[in-house]
């Protein structure tokens, strides 16, 4: 695991209950920080977070349903109380559906554009308040947004997924110019993970081989890795060490930018 100093940092993590926010949650708390897992789903959410503090590391849960701003009104007291400021977003909190374009459901479209645009949008809208220098954090800081390889390439299956994670992509490069401009003090960047073969990545293997794009998912998994100079899969750990890095000074000049951890496969 790469290390990136973020000691006294205090950081708040959508989605980490379980998969690749859950690794993020562990590198952070790992390298120094104090880190709030914040999540639709409390029992595991809380486990997770549990399961951090009995590791040594300081960590907390909230609960959060990132689509909704009154839930984000609720929740930020509460991770600031935890936390004893902030300095951090990671608005990783994401889902995908696979569908074909013949047979697209518009409330699919939705729910995506809910969760991933929306939600990612919100994340950004309460780190800003909080951080900027009027708000109660007022020290400024990072937000970093997952976007996806499915920003940069055409992959079957998934337009509704490359197409939000594509708004993310612009949406982060907006966000910075806005704190800029505004004098928040707030850097904002965005990782733009490849295929990471976790459950979610699971899942989308087994969706295009039965919607008859791949004969089956071991064909999936191959196309993707044959479209990958580096010739593997992502790993949690290296989306992870991405985001730490752009949490930590080590970036401190890098700011409205996605980077890339894939393998090279979207260059």
């Amino acid at each position: 695991m790469a290390t990136c100093d973020l000691s006294g940092r205090k950081v708040l993590i959508t989605g980490g209950a379980r998969g690749l926010g859950l690794k993020m949650a562990e590198t952070v708390a790992t390298q120094g920080a104090s880190v709030v897992i914040a999540d639709l789903d409390a029992e595991t959410g809380a486990a997770s977070a549990a399961a951090l503090a009995e590791a040594g590391h300081q960590a907390a849960f909230v609960h959060l349903d990132v689509t909704d701003d009154a839930s984000w009104e609720a929740a930020m007291p509460d991770v600031l109380a935890s936390l004893g400021g902030l300095d951090v977003v990671v608005n990783n909190a994401g889902i995908e559906i696979t569908e074909l374009f013949v047979d697209l459901d518009p409330a699919s479209v939705r729910k995506i554009m809910d969760v991933n645009v929306l939600g990612t949008m919100l994340g950004i809208k309460h780190a800003f308040r909080a951080m900027r220098p009027e708000g109660p954090a007022g020290a400024g800081g990072a937000v970093v947004n997952i976007a996806s390889v499915a920003a940069t390439i055409a992959f079957p299956g998934i337009g509704a997924y490359s197409a939000s994670k594509s708004a993310i992509d612009r949406l982060t490069r907006v966000a910075a110019a806005e704190s800029g401009r505004l004098g928040y003090g707030v850097r904002v960047n965005a990782v733009c993970p490849g295929l990471v073969p976790n459950a979610m990545g699971g899942q989308l293997a087994n969706d295009t081989a039965n919607l008859g794009l791949f004969g089956s998912p071991d064909e999936a998994v191959g196309a993707v890795i044959s479209l990958t100079p580096s010739g593997r899969l992502a790993t949690e750990q290296d989306i992870a060490n991405g985001v730490a890095f752009l949490a930590s000074d080590d970036s401190a000049f890098v700011n409205g930018v996605s980077l890339s951890v894939d393998g090279g496969m979207g260059m």
